[in-house]
């Protein structure tokens, strides 16, 4: 049977990976890039006063095979948690999937337990969000996610058993 990894690999062209930091998104674009050939872009937070729409849109031109281990989503979802805003207009964020729809792109929605990402967390940094902190961020990507559906394809996988 078909690993999601061959069934991805076979299908998108790029790959935008996401969800709670912990949740195995470095693990899963690591394998797509080593057995695939897909180029990993690694988006950190924008600096304030950058452009975060523009280098979007910048990493979305690059040519070949991409995973993005985390991408504009993230700023859906931690902006207004953490930042008390999002500094992606609907607007913009419509253009960026429609990017990476034309690219045959898929958005890949990783969840885990609050638990689950908490330990992994604590074993990889040594500190990691309260539970209450993890559900709420879990909830916020489900939210997103759920938004996004109606303007591109999104696929969640369960990474709870993943190392």
């Amino acid at each position: 049977m078909a690993t999601d990894h061959e069934i991805w690999a076979d299908r998108y062209e790029v790959i935008v990976l996401e969800g709670c930091d912990g949740v195995g998104k470095t693990t899963y674009a690591t394998a797509l890039a080593t057995k695939y050939g897909y180029r990993i872009v690694h988006a950190d937070r924008t600096p304030e006063g950058a452009d975060l729409f523009q280098r979007h849109q910048a990493i979305l031109t690059r040519p070949g095979r991409l995973v993005l281990d985390r991408s504009f989503i993230s700023e859906l979802v931690y902006g207004p948690l953490l930042h008390g805003r999002c500094r992606l207009a609907m607007s913009q964020t419509t253009e960026l999937l429609g990017m990476v729809a034309a690219r045959r792109g898929v958005l890949i929605h990783l969840t885990a337990t609050p638990e689950q990402i908490q330990a992994r967390l604590l074993a990889r940094d040594g500190t990691a969000p309260t539970l209450d902190e993890l559900r709420t961020l879990i909830a916020r990507y489900f939210t997103v996610f759920a938004d996004l559906a109606r303007h591109t394809e999104v696929l969640t996988v369960d990474n709870e058993q993943a190392a």
